[in-house]
């Protein structure tokens, strides 16, 4: 039996995933065969549901995403991607087409949409460059305030490294997203202090899209 997976991305904890749901349901995407990065943006691969959607895929199946920069936003990245899929077998859906990457045109289409994705990524980043420096100037640029203050933080690395608690569950028990919880637990290994209750906590940033 071959199963359509879906895959759904927003880039910053504050965006809704909803439309991109509900679109991936209509096509016939179970509850369970649908991932959702949430605060990640499409220029890393370092995706935790993406990773989950991947593997998810055997061959036959078929993985959809209502538009390719939900996927990547690189040309470079979707190709990987798109490599990947290829070797298993899997074929990649993006909203009503199905695309086949044996196929030449289908090749060149890809492509091409994967080389709009990253040059709108580019525009955004361009813009928000020229924006946090418009707003330096005039003395308006101020950090983000931490989602959770250092000792908490500290808390919440704890109870992840004790294993009682998946990420998931973290994130609702502070009223975060998932992504928050996975930058803490970084930060918190990168600072060798994965199991101590209080760290420094440098402010996230909101990533672009």
């Amino acid at each position: 039996m071959t199963l359509l997976i879906g895959y759904a991305r927003v880039s910053t904890d504050t965006q809704d995933a909803t439309v991109q749901r509900q679109a991936l349901e209509s096509a016939g995407v179970e509850a369970g065969m649908l991932f959702v990065d949430e605060g990640l943006t499409g220029s890393t691969r370092a995706r935790p549901a993406l990773r989950e959607a991947m593997a998810a895929c055997r061959a036959g199946d078929t993985l959809m995403v209502t538009r390719l920069d939900r996927l990547a936003r690189s040309v470079p990245d979707a190709r990987d991607i798109i490599d990947e899929l290829t070797k298993k077998g899997v074929r990649l859906r993006i909203g009503e087409s199905v695309h086949d990457p044996e196929d030449p045109t289908g090749r060149l289409l890809l492509n091409a949409l994967a080389m709009v994705a990253e040059f709108e990524a580019d525009l955004i980043r361009a813009r928000t460059r020229e924006g946090m420096r418009i707003a330096k100037a005039k003395g308006k640029l101020r950090g983000k305030k931490p989602k959770l203050t250092p000792a908490t933080e500290g808390h919440l690395v704890a109870e992840f490294h004790s294993g009682d608690f998946s990420i998931h569950e973290l994130a609702r028990r502070y009223d975060v997203g998932v992504a928050t919880v996975y930058r803490a637990v970084d930060r918190a290994r990168a600072a060798g202090t994965a199991v101590t209750p209080t760290l420094s906590l440098v402010p996230d940033t909101a990533p672009v899209d």
